[in-house]
């Protein structure tokens, strides 16, 4: 029998716990500048918008995305997910629910985002995606579809990730002196669409691996 040492598999190699706990750093370093956003005075001007128009969506999406991301990153370890059932079961309810709240208010947010209709769609389509992934996600598991549970939620993580490269891509456009809104017309769109084709080939090269050779 092959050997599964995948990140989702029954043992973990020394890099693919480096893998694991460099996606956690990246979670809570994110969630801490986002409450940071939330919780401090000084915001950046697309932030600051935010907050100017819909104040009760932006802080429903930035209490509740920090949440999801890390709550989610927690639901990657298998050792969890196996070990601490009842844990992983709770962590995945807090993990849906953050993701309807954060969804939602985001869904709301991006009509009125900065830089105009293209980010709006970008950001718009974004949580359509998230809210009916990890809407998919869950109904698998009431239905006890265990392996389209896993995959519908690797997509729907792979969107809440957004929250890390949005904040990847940002800062490096600045470093290279691109115009703010025009970079950010293009981050709506990269900070979730190399996601979710990377989730999607990951998804098939699972069911590749797994697959029963024809007798």
């Amino acid at each position: 029998m092959r050997s599964d040492t995948s990140l989702t598999g029954p043992h973990y190699t020394a890099g693919q716990w480096v893998v694991w706990s460099t996606l956690m750093l990246l979670a809570l370093g994110v969630s801490g500048y986002t409450l940071w956003l939330l919780l401090g005075s000084a915001r950046p001007d697309f932030a600051a918008a935010l907050f100017a128009r819909h104040p009760l969506g932006a802080v429903v999406h930035m209490v509740c995305s920090p949440v999801a991301l890390v709550a989610g990153a927690l639901q990657v370890n298998r050792s969890i997910r196996t070990r601490h059932l009842v844990l992983h079961r709770w962590l995945g309810r807090l993990y849906v629910l953050a993701v309807l709240l954060a969804g939602s208010s985001g869904l709301a947010l991006a009509l009125g985002s900065f830089g105009g209709p293209i980010t709006h769609w970008g950001f718009g389509l974004m949580a359509v995606l998230w809210l009916g992934s990890t809407g998919l996600g869950f109904m698998a598991m009431r239905r006890g579809e265990r392996e389209l549970h896993r995959e519908w939620m690797i997509r729907s993580y792979a969107m809440t990730l957004a929250a890390v490269t949005l904040r990847i891509y940002v800062p490096l456009t600045q470093i290279a002196g691109l115009p703010f809104e025009d970079a950010y017309r293009a981050i709506a769109w990269l900070c979730w669409v190399p996601n979710l084709l990377l989730a999607e080939y990951l998804i098939r090269r699972r069911l590749r691996a797994t697959a029963v050779p024809a007798l």
